[in-house]
């Protein structure tokens, strides 16, 4: 077992992470600046994407007034479920599983796009806003807990039965539409629940993910990125109508 002092300067990679550590703080902080990077670029790319669908009307306007676009803008949908089966099998082998994820980036970009596309510039200004604060504040309260022994491992269990019940409370909107108060509601829940997803995957990319792990810990952190983003959308769009 390595004996690290909790002294160090984090530029030079040496700073302590968190209580008894077993492996050299400079490889996994080498570790988390390659998750983050690939992060940054993974929302530069998502926000690029969405950003031309929403400034080229037609483009959005295709997918929805059309059964042939309608039908592919369902698969584009589904596209992203179809490509983690091959990004897990192919997680670990480069450059293969870079060119899945980016696929899988570029699909979930452009459902975020459909979702601006048809919102204000306000709202769509106000939830990335939010966003930013809340994802900064909750990273920097996860590596300043983790620092002091805290461990968020047993939020795991409560946040996947949150999930369920936010599904199905999904399904029940589509079949039984509620207005806006329950849209209000669906929303400020999903925002809490990602909320807790980004301190738990957050702590177990600082603790757990193995170095080879890099693709699903920086796949983790953008679906809970984007669909804080996606949650604090709908909350701020019924708000606005």
């Amino acid at each position: 077992m390595f004996n690290y002092q909790k002294n160090g300067d984090i530029e030079s990679g040496s700073r302590f992470l968190y209580p008894m550590m077993t492996e050299s703080p400079e490889l996994r902080w080498a570790f988390i600046r390659k998750i983050y990077i690939i992060l940054t670029f993974q929302v530069a790319m998502t926000a690029a994407v969405a950003a031309v669908v929403v400034s080229v009307r037609p483009i959005s306007h295709f997918f929805v007034s059309s059964s042939a676009g309608l039908g592919l803008y369902i698969f584009l949908l589904i596209l992203p479920f179809i490509i983690l089966c091959p990004l897990y099998y192919y997680h670990q082998q480069h450059p293969v599983n870079l060119i899945l994820l980016g696929l899988f980036t570029l699909a979930i970009s452009f459902a975020v796009g459909m979702s601006c596309a048809f919102t204000s510039g306000k709202v769509i200004l106000e939830a990335a806003i939010l966003t930013t604060v809340v994802v900064v504040s909750l990273t920097l309260y996860t590596f300043w807990a983790a620092r002091r022994g805290h461990d968020f491992n047993f939020l795991g269990p409560f946040l996947f039965a949150a999930v369920m019940v936010l599904l199905v409370f999904s399904l029940i909107q589509i079949f039984f539409p509620l207005g806006k108060i329950s849209l209000m509601i669906y929303g400020g829940l999903a925002a809490l629940i990602f909320s807790g997803y980004i301190i738990y995957d957050t702590d177990n990319l600082i603790k757990r993910y193995t170095y080879d792990e890099y693709i699903w810990a920086a796949v983790a952190l953008y679906l809970d990125i984007i669909n804080l983003f996606l949650s604090l959308l709908t909350l701020l769009r019924a708000a606005d109508s």
